[in-house]
């Protein structure tokens, strides 16, 4: 018998750990819990090193990001007292996961039901959206579907969730023919922006005058149709348009011997 190994992850323990105690009761499935979004993936790492990976993850839509802070008196590097970025709920934990465990099948775990979030879920990665009230067999047909490789909704929420799909891929669409109206160095600007670079470091990355980036700036926000920076980063991450390179913007304003 081919054994199925989840992951519950929702920072109510009790709920967690008595949701991996009812998997457990299934003879084909192992399960294991975790209270916290760094847990989660300290298990995913630590299982996939040990060559026993997890097939599924069960994600709290609502799942918080933990307070982590370094003490002022501690001469511990930030990197290891923070191992990795903490998502800021379990979208955005199913969403870094797909680049990190592309093989994990995911489902969220969700206390209403909500169509944009949905959405959201489905775009970031998941294979399935469950009510947290729903029965236990209910649960593991889903388990059981995702690994089909098939997508789980409530039926209710179906047509909401269409709704939203395509009202994003509009958004997309609009959002990708405004960028295209921009000149080349304009979009050099626009990755520019969303990397959250100021004026003066724009000017020193592509080599030119504040002055002349002033002007580039606002030819962005003009042709884009918006009035602050936010927005015209906001449009331009629907659109797909990435950041430049940190790295590569600060050696490119190091002069060469």
């Amino acid at each position: 018998m081919q054994r199925i190994r989840v992951l519950v992850v929702d920072d109510h323990r009790i709920f967690a750990e008595s949701l991996a105690a009812a998997l457990a009761a299934e003879q084909d499935v192992d399960v294991a819990a975790a209270g916290s979004a760094p847990a989660a993936l300290r298990n995913l790492d630590r299982a996939a090193t040990d060559g026993r990976r997890f097939d599924v993850l069960l994600a709290d839509a609502d799942l918080t990001a933990p307070l982590l802070a370094v003490p002022p008196q501690s001469s511990a590097p930030l990197r290891e007292s923070v191992p990795r970025a903490c998502p800021r709920d379990g979208i955005a934990l199913v969403s870094g996961l797909r680049t990190s465990h592309p093989y994990l099948r995911t489902v969220v775990l969700a206390d209403r039901d909500d169509p944009r979030r949905a959405a959201a879920a489905l775009q970031a990665g998941a294979s399935g959206w469950v009510a947290k009230d729903c029965s236990l067999s209910r649960l593991l047909a889903v388990i059981r579907g995702v690994l089909r490789d098939e997508t789980h909704l409530p039926p209710a929420l179906l047509t909401g969730v269409l709704r939203e799909l395509t009202a994003a891929r509009k958004h997309r669409s609009e959002s990708e023919r405004l960028v295209e109206s921009l000149t080349p160095r304009e979009h050099e600007v626009l990755r520019c922006m969303v990397a959250g670079l100021g004026r003066k470091a724009v000017a020193e990355r592509l080599f030119l005058s504040p002055h002349t980036v002033r002007t580039h700036m606002q030819n962005v926000l003009g042709k884009l149709g918006v009035h602050s920076t936010l927005a015209a980063v906001a449009l331009a991450r629907r659109a797909g348009v990435g950041p430049v390179e940190l790295e590569a913007a600060t050696a490119a304003s190091v002069p060469v011997p």
